[in-house]
């Protein structure tokens, strides 16, 4: 999270698994595949910056060879304060933990 909050996505797109599917509020449907996700960060790059961060109320759910990671994310960039929904979910290969598919989402106000 440190490098995505100095504009840099590689830290993700490396313990990406080549099908990883991707949710993100301002995509219109989901994005398939590594190279999908690599687009996507590569129009984003240099762009994102984040100033200061929380992971807030981190669980993890393990079952074998998966696992799932939520939690709710807080971030902040100058004065603004922004939140998110985060669910990730992991397999576990011969190169290690992979993420299979990442889902972030906007909570709804009220």
């Amino acid at each position: 999270m440190d490098r995505w909050g100095r504009g840099d996505p590689d830290g993700f797109l490396e313990i990406c698994d080549p099908d990883v599917t991707y949710f993100d509020p301002f995509q219109q449907k989901r994005l398939d595949g590594l190279e999908a996700l690599k687009n996507l960060y590569d129009s984003l790059r240099g762009k994102v910056r984040i100033d200061r961060y929380e992971f807030v109320n981190p669980k993890v759910q393990l079952d074998g060879d998966m696992a799932v990671l939520t939690f709710n994310f807080d971030s902040w960039t100058g004065s603004d304060r922004y939140y998110w929904h985060t669910t990730e979910v992991y397999r576990r290969t011969n190169q290690g933990w992979r993420i299979i598919h990442t889902h972030w989402s906007i909570p709804q106000k009220g």
